[in-house]
């Protein structure tokens, strides 16, 4: 039954638990001196790497039973705390919170935009480098303001719309077994020699687990574009998403390119190699600081869409299978 999924009494409604976490999100985001749970799951991926990678099994094998063990130990961990007596109400609401990362995403784009604003260059790329993977150190200020909008347009999927799917739709347990699949993802996915095998079935289940939700992503971008009067062709937007090599990266991507009149794509530096990423949107539009602005608000409005829509869906699947 969903009732045990959420491991909540029926004094606290799903609906009010819902907006809850999305409030706690937007309020607080992710405080430093916390020990969050994504970081507890990332020491222990960092403590069984080499034994992983080392084991009989072969690496490919062995990172599979990692990202399975892991899924499921986070599920049963949080069905175990959400389900005590007294404590278990509150355990849930701030595990729910804790998986969402929209708050956190959008002061994190305010502050890089704020620092280049007051002309702090370096600042804003040192900033920014602990918001994505690529090398930022020589980046210019164009450079910076694109890849914090591809930041912003990816992980408005990623951190926000998936998590927050698996949440409404099956309770705290199943959005703590995709924050794991999804921090296996991004610790070991790289095509790399090191990570191309351990980190390969953690990236596969990461893909089944966002197929939906990025899809759902670019809807709701593409629609909060319409609302506010920015007009997309669907079909470009979906034509320019399925040209990246990730099968679920470029609808959020593309969605908010297309959107929000800006360029996506080129040439890009991953760990002192330069990889030429497709072209999404409309092509050669300079980034400027108000192309970012006008993105971050059109996200702002698909993520209230995707709270509306999602909590509903949520309360009446709970509903109906009382």
């Amino acid at each position: 039954m969903l009732e045990a999924l959420y491991a909540l009494p029926l004094n606290l409604s799903l609906f009010v638990f819902l907006l809850g976490c999305v409030a706690l999100d937007l309020l607080f985001g992710d405080p430093r001196d916390w020990p969050h749970p994504v970081r507890l799951i990332g020491l222990v991926l960092n403590r069984i790497e080499n034994r992983a990678r080392g084991s009989r099994l072969g690496p490919l094998l062995a990172g599979g039973l990692v990202t399975l063990g892991l899924a499921l130990g986070c599920a049963w961990l949080v069905d175990l705390l959400t389900g005590l007596p007294l404590a278990g109400e509150m355990l849930a609401l701030y595990l729910g919170y804790a998986g969402l990362a929209l708050g956190c995403l959008l002061r994190e784009t305010e502050a890089v935009l704020n620092l280049l604003e007051s002309g702090r260059l370096a600042a804003a790329r040192a900033h920014l480098s602990g918001l994505v993977s690529r090398d930022t150190e020589d980046m210019n200020e164009e450079e910076v303001l694109r890849a914090l909008g591809e930041t912003l347009a990816e992980n408005f999927n990623d951190g926000f719309v998936a998590p927050f799917f698996w949440l409404s739709l099956l309770g705290p347990a199943a959005l703590w077994a995709y924050k794991a699949v999804s921090t296996v993802d991004s610790m070991w996915g790289y095509r790399t020699e090191r990570f191309e095998k351990l980190g390969k079935a953690g990236a596969l289940a990461d893909d089944a687990l966002a197929w939906l939700p990025a899809r759902l992503s670019a809807l709701l971008i593409w629609l909060a574009g319409r609302i506010s009067g920015l007009a997309a062709p669907w079909k470009d937007i979906a034509a320019d998403a399925r040209t990246m090599d990730s099968p679920n990266a470029g609808w959020p991507m593309s969605a908010a390119a297309h959107t929000a009149g800006v360029s996506m794509g080129g040439p890009t530096r991953y760990f002192g190699q330069i990889k030429d990423k497709p072209p999404l949107g409309p092509l050669g539009v300079t980034w400027t600081a108000g192309g970012v602005r006008r993105m971050r608000r059109i996200i702002v409005g698909a993520a209230m869409l995707a709270v509306s829509i999602l909590t509903v869906l949520g309360s009446a699947l709970a509903w109906w299978t009382l």
